[in-house]
């Protein structure tokens, strides 16, 4: 059975696309990032679509439960790298991605987390 890296960088993990996408490779993909996330307490999650050419309802909607199963075990999630027409297709079908968020390219990704656990950080202990 085919698995897709989930490396961690840091207090993140970073899932990088390599490959077409197909819908038993999603769950796969859905169920390691969970385990992952579990086991290292990450606080969150990169993923990287820029190899993806295509994606149709069923992958653009586990993209979007993964980001939100990163939230429900603490973890901030962005998604970068997406391809033009990727973005137009997921206009086409009406999908809307609720709660994900983007960026451009994996350094902007990163940026953003950081911003992103860094400002939790500071709302979870404020100074007094």
């Amino acid at each position: 059975m085919e698995h897709i890296p989930i490396l961690k960088v840091g207090e993140f993990l970073l899932v990088s696309i390599q490959v077409d996408m197909h819908d038993r490779l999603a769950m796969t993909l859905q169920d390691d990032l969970t385990t992952k996330l579990v086991a290292t307490r990450a606080k969150g999650v990169l993923i990287d679509i820029s190899s993806l050419e295509m994606v149709d309802s069923f992958i653009g909607r586990m993209l979007g439960h993964m980001a939100a199963m990163a939230g429900v075990l603490g973890a901030e999630a962005v998604v970068v790298g997406m391809q033009p027409a990727v973005a137009i297709t997921i206009v086409e079908l009406g999908m809307e991605l609720t709660g994900v968020r983007t960026a451009l390219s994996v350094d902007k990704g990163m940026a953003l987390l950081r911003t992103l656990v860094d400002e939790d950080s500071f709302t979870l202990n404020p100074v007094s």
